[in-house]
């Protein structure tokens, strides 16, 4: 691969997971700011409220219960060692798996926005709080988007084995 080629897919890794890292940040930097913790704004009655949360868990309040500093070994390690797996295997595939590698390039700017609030505040910010009812999914972010986005492509790619060969 000449350098032209490698620099076009580096460029997208930086301007796909940047953007993702920057929207994010700057959201939740704007909840912080302009809500209370625990507040809300009913923006769809009955279905969709901006809501002030700090998630101590993964996703879905996963290890919410285990100790502060339980849970930071945890994420950040764990947030770590897929943000390393997620830029080799972008490293694998990006040439040849263009779609895919924009998929990742969303699951690596979701896991760096997440990262960054984990060293912040050991905590992750969630706004985005969807329900039917009482029926609630849990709050979430834009980073957290990014990632089912980028995981949604990357299932594609293995169910229909569109995947580099190791």
């Amino acid at each position: 691969m000449n350098l032209i080629a490698t620099k076009k897919i580096w460029f997208r890794l930086i301007l796909v997971s940047g953007f993702v890292v920057f929207a994010d940040q700057i959201t939740k930097y704007m909840i912080k700011i302009n809500l209370a913790l625990y507040d809300n704004i009913i923006v769809i009655e009955k279905f969709f409220n901006i809501t002030h949360i700090l998630n101590p868990g993964g996703a879905f309040g996963f290890f919410a219960s285990q100790s502060p500093e339980i849970r930071k070994f945890i994420f950040l390690f764990m947030s770590s060692v897929i943000a390393l797996f997620v830029l080799w295997f972008y490293k694998k595939c990006a040439a040849d798996f263009v779609f895919l590698s924009y998929g990742l390039a969303l699951i690596f700017g979701g896991a760096v926005g997440n990262l960054i609030d984990r060293f912040r505040y050991g905590k992750v910010v969630d706004f985005l709080d969807f329900y039917v009812g009482s029926v609630h999914w849990p709050a979430f972010n834009i980073a957290d988007s990014a990632i089912s986005i980028g995981m949604g492509i990357l299932i594609y790619h293995i169910i229909f084995n569109k995947v580099p060969d190791f």
